[in-house]
């Protein structure tokens, strides 16, 4: 459905039949709840926030009739009244069906000029599944209508059922309150350094001074070719980043022209600017599920002939770079494509992974998918539809290691960001925004705003382990976002950039040791050099910070 598939004519005549509830602001000390669910359960658990501005809401579920272009939905829904312009609504629920074995299951806001999908949950007969989702809206309004809806409508025989549904609204200053707080407790920790002389008594009065010399979490840019022998470029980038991976120059198409005969030319003369400047890079990809980015020589071959050439593809691959590359995207897109499936049968990204792990037994194996954390209208790439593959393919034996999710904006959503996170954090495995930019439909100053908010909900959630930028440079323009103009200089999307990674370090601190011969810092994770000066006497050391959660303990001797 689109916008304009609600009736809002209809919506009124519902005021009365509908759940009516005024919304009120949370206290200053809220706390975000990061509690997900993603097995279904005989039960459904207690509402979240105690149901939030639902509490004490006598729920029911009246099941209205609504219009869609199309064909008519009947479905629970809630009225929600005096919505609030720039809140944050944190919603929740419980859903079970009848009538199916499963079905995609949207919640959906609707109002004068809004319709968009919240949150959605593939939900089962029989059990109660978790659906968490959320939503902003631009300016304030009288009345929306939040309901749930089924992927077809011909499903007509679907019935939905919810249960303790929650929404908590937070103010953008408690919103924020609540990331800082996560970036403290997981991308920070108190160091107490300890001043000693030979003897070993404590030194008190000695000089402090430390300075952080590199940072713990991967946070970088797609690279293209264009980086190569354009020093202002490779100025510019290893001034600011500390991870890379490579725009299109390891993709098959890029480097298998012809049946057999290999170049690496191009991603071998990158992966020197890459060592040489100490940059981590992810690899990126092996395969790609979508027929068009294949080198057009393999969709013309026979299903045996195309057992050889991925035989080929991989072995000559990762030889060529066993241990060079953190993480490997093997398969792109699997949730939205099926070339290698279609022409190989359904367990062929099963031994996609498989090859991949042979060849390469120390990076960790990504999929990688779009449309998954950027929205929830995509039935292709939901994040149950990503955790079910993930399952499968586990429970097949892959080597799986990694959740990559691309990050192609449009106008982003934090919350359905935050609550996609934590469902896909139930999972226990190192995710990363791979690919993050922001439409080049909006302009620049809308991208840089819209970017912030990405890096702001990706840096603070905890299960994120690193996060890429889609943002190589060309001459001609980037794929939608750039960061700097030809010259090199930032775009407003460029100082945006260079103010959080001037937010997210310790940079350089000072003190004197207490009556203890101790000084103490909270520091961003990471490495740190720290000399001590005492009368006539120095010294100076490195040591590691990394997560914990008790104060890291280090000692100096002068």
């Amino acid at each position: 459905m689109n916008k304009n598939s609600i009736s809002l004519g209809f919506l009124i005549l519902l005021l009365f039949s509908l759940l009516h509830i005024v919304l009120v602001a949370p206290s200053d000390g809220m706390l975000y709840d990061s509690s997900a669910y993603t097995e279904c359960q005989a039960r459904p658990e207690a509402p979240l926030y105690h149901g939030g501005v639902l509490k004490n809401q006598a729920l029911v579920q009246p099941r209205g009739r609504i219009a869609t272009t199309n064909s008519a939905l009947y479905t629970p829904a809630l009225m929600l009244h005096n919505l609030t312009g720039g809140t944050v609504y944190c919603f929740s629920s419980w859903v079970k069906i009848k009538g199916a074995d499963s079905s995609l299951i949207r919640a959906s806001l609707a109002g004068e000029d809004l319709h968009e999908c919240v949150g959605s949950v593939i939900a089962k007969r029989g059990c109660w599944s978790f659906l968490k989702g959320g939503f902003v809206i631009s300016s304030s309004s009288n009345f929306s209508l939040l309901y749930f809806h089924y992927q077809n409508a011909e499903e007509k025989d679907i019935s939905i059922e919810i249960a303790s549904a929650s929404l908590q609204p937070f103010t953008s200053q408690q919103w924020e309150k609540n990331r800082q707080l996560r970036i403290n407790a997981e991308r920070k920790r108190v160091v107490t350094l300890h001043v000693s002389d030979k003897q070993g008594d404590r030194v008190e009065g000695a000089l402090v001074q430390v300075q952080q010399i590199s940072k713990d979490f991967p946070l970088g840019s797609a690279i293209a070719s264009t980086v190569l022998g354009n020093q202002p470029y490779q100025n510019w980038f290893v001034k600011r980043f500390n991870a890379a991976v490579f725009e299109n120059e390891l993709k098959w198409n890029a480097t298998e022209h012809e049946p057999g005969k290999v170049n690496y030319t191009i991603p071998d003369q990158m992966l020197e600017f890459v060592r040489a400047n100490q940059i981590i890079s992810r690899g990126h990809n092996i395969f790609w599920e979508n027929p068009k980015f294949a080198p057009p020589w393999v969709r013309n071959l026979s299903d045996h002939d195309l057992e050889s050439a991925i035989n080929f593809r991989i072995q000559s691959l990762m030889k060529n770079y066993k241990d060079e590359f953190i993480n490997w995207d093997v398969n792109n897109e699997m949730l939205h494509f099926d070339f290698y499936e279609q022409r190989l049968g359904p367990n062929a990204s099963l031994r996609l992974f498989e090859m991949a792990h042979q060849s390469d037994p120390l990076a960790t194996l990504f999929m990688n998918e779009f449309n998954v954390v950027e929205t929830c209208a995509d039935y292709h790439s939901t994040v149950d539809a990503y955790i079910s593959r993930l399952r499968e393919l586990k429970l097949n034996g892959v080597s799986m290691g990694g959740i990559g999710l691309q990050g192609h904006f449009t106008r982003p959503n934090p919350p359905l960001i935050r609550a996609v996170l934590d469902k896909l954090a139930t999972l226990h495995l190192p995710i990363w925004l791979t690919e993050v930019d922001v439409n080049k439909k909006f302009d620049m100053e809308t991208q840089a705003l819209y970017l912030e908010e990405v890096l702001r909900e990706g840096f603070s959630h905890p299960s994120v382990n690193g996060i890429m930028l889609w943002t190589a440079h060309h001459p001609n323009g980037c794929y939608q976002m750039c960061l700097t103009d030809n010259d090199f200089h930032n775009l407003p999307a460029g100082d945006v950039v260079d103010k959080l990674l001037m937010e997210w370090q310790t940079g350089e601190i000072e003190g004197l040791t207490d009556e203890r011969g101790s000084y103490s810092f909270n520091g961003f994770l990471g490495e740190y050099k720290v000399s001590v000066k005492y009368g006539n006497q120095t010294a100076s050391s490195t040591f590691s910070l990394n997560r914990g959660g008790e104060t890291r303990h280090f000692s100096i001797q002068l």
